[in-house]
């Protein structure tokens, strides 16, 4: 289970069949891998979660994170109530 914020949502040109979400915690970055299948399946907890619950597998490769999503559940009502402000890089 890995819950932490969205920093951005990317379908990449050369992998039709697959969306990455970067997602960043209190260890750094990790790109979340959502099969074609799953993203739509799941299309509305992926499109309109602030708060992003991914079940997976993690796969790692010179200092590179992947986690590869196998579930993903929208827990952004646990932010009421608190001032969370995102950070755009971008």
């Amino acid at each position: 289970m890995w819950g932490c914020r969205f920093r951005r949502r990317q379908r990449r040109p050369c992998f039709l069949r697959v969306i990455i979400v970067t997602l960043e915690d209190e260890y750094g970055m990790v790109n979340v891998v959502v099969w074609h299948d799953l993203a739509e399946r799941q299309r509305r907890v992926l499109l309109g979660s602030q708060l992003l619950r991914v079940d997976g597998h993690l796969e790692s490769k010179d200092g590179v994170r992947h986690l590869i999503a196998g579930r993903l559940s929208d827990l952004t009502p646990l932010l009421v109530g608190l001032d969370v402000r995102s950070r755009d890089f971008q």
